[in-house]
């Protein structure tokens, strides 16, 4: 497979701006120092990628569509249709050190010693592994691989003497947090083993945060929720899943109620959200981040599973336009859109079908090339 890009800069694997953090005091956006010290971001202006689901069973022809249809920043995909282990918490489960898991009839629990259902999610992931490793052969640039974060993990994994989320004890989420960061630091390591040109990006997936720090996950009965956790709180456990590897980090959550500023104090190097959900009054927080120089993965491209009509679905300039114009409306310079934002679909594949979940990334390419064209035009 050949490079990203031509002329893409070269990024050195395992580095992202976390490194140039820790010696450069100014962050901003324009810091001669920041992009003097090394390229901002390891994609290049106007790339496209995935959220991490795909449709099907077959890893081979996942990871080839992703490879054909997003050269500039393709990614490992998901295929939860495999069943359990292939889910976004059962695929997390198989990285978890010295911490058992076991499926339940309603998703997974901790346990009291290994078994089964963790061996299969781990090789279900293996296998995705080998096809990447085949299909990536000789690639060199950018390629996400995606996790379930610690607060979504939490969230969605029982006690193991417990219905209730392990969410609802503070060891256990301790515990949890710390065997991630190390089952995380070991699969980033292997991803770059297996492809050594890749310059890897780590995708923790948070779906579940907003509902955290809102004190709205159920317990077992339904009856209560888990209480609120504080903020100070899940900044720590993202920080320290995040700094366990040094694979660019960024943070992914499809809900409504992005905490932006919690991700940008953990140290995410860029943030990734459904753009439909954002409101007006969300708007700060994201031009926040942007000025912070944080990368952006905007949600931008419509997904089948979304549509409510039979109507064509929305040409790729008017997804590229809407993001220019978000960009504009919060007062952020145009030209940098294209080199800090990453267009994506809405949220994941797995729903649509095959054919139009190609179709999809295929927009979601499209509208990211025609970003620099756009911003070149002007307003409209």
């Amino acid at each position: 497979m050949p490079s990203a890009r031509a002329g893409q800069p070269a990024v050195a694997a395992g580095t992202g701006r976390r490194a140039a953090a820790l010696t450069l005091p100014n962050t901003k956006l324009g810091s001669v120092q920041d992009t003097a010290a090394t390229p901002p971001f390891p994609w290049p202006a106007g790339s496209a990628t995935g959220v991490g689901s795909m449709p099907g069973t077959d890893p081979a022809e996942a990871v080839a569509v992703v490879l054909g249809e997003l050269p500039d920043l393709p990614y490992l995909p998901e295929l939860p249709g495999r069943g359990p282990g292939a889910d976004l918490t059962g695929r997390t489960a198989a990285l978890l050190v010295d911490m058992p898991a076991e499926t339940t009839p309603a998703g997974w629990k901790l346990a009291t010693r290994p078994g089964r259902d963790q061996r299969r999610a781990a090789d279900l992931l293996s296998a995705d592994l080998d096809a990447a490793q085949e299909a990536a052969d000789g690639w060199t640039g950018p390629f996400k691989i995606q996790v379930c974060g610690p607060w979504t993990l939490a969230a969605t994994i029982e006690l193991s003497r417990s219905q209730n989320p392990a969410l609802a004890d503070p060891g256990a989420v301790a515990d949890l947090t710390a065997s991630l960061a190390e089952g995380v630091a070991a699969h980033v390591a292997e991803v770059r083993s297996r492809i050594p040109g890749a310059t890897v990006l780590l995708q923790l997936d948070e779906p579940a945060l907003p509902a955290v720090l809102a004190g709205s996950v159920p317990t077992a009965s339904g009856l209560n929720r888990v209480g609120a956790i504080d903020a100070t709180v899940t900044c720590d456990s993202l920080r320290s899943v995040l700094s366990a590897t040094t694979a660019f980090g960024l943070v992914h959550c499809c809900a409504a109620d992005v905490p932006f500023g919690i991700l940008t104090d953990a140290g995410a190097e860029a943030v990734g959200f459904d753009l439909g959900l954002l409101r007006r009054e969300d708007e700060d927080g994201l031009a926040e981040v942007a000025e912070a120089g944080l990368g952006i993965l905007a949600g931008a491209v419509e997904t089948m599973a979304e549509r409510t009509s039979s109507a064509p679905s929305p040409p790729p300039k008017e997804a590229a336009a809407g993001v220019i114009g978000l960009w504009r409306r919060i007062g952020l310079p145009a030209p940098k859109l294209a080199g800090q934002v990453v267009l994506t679909p809405a949220c994941g594949l797995a729903a649509a079908s095959p054919a139009s979940a190609r179709a999809v990334l295929a927009r979601c390419r499209e509208a990211a090339r025609l970003m620099p064209e756009l911003i070149e035009e002007g307003p409209q």
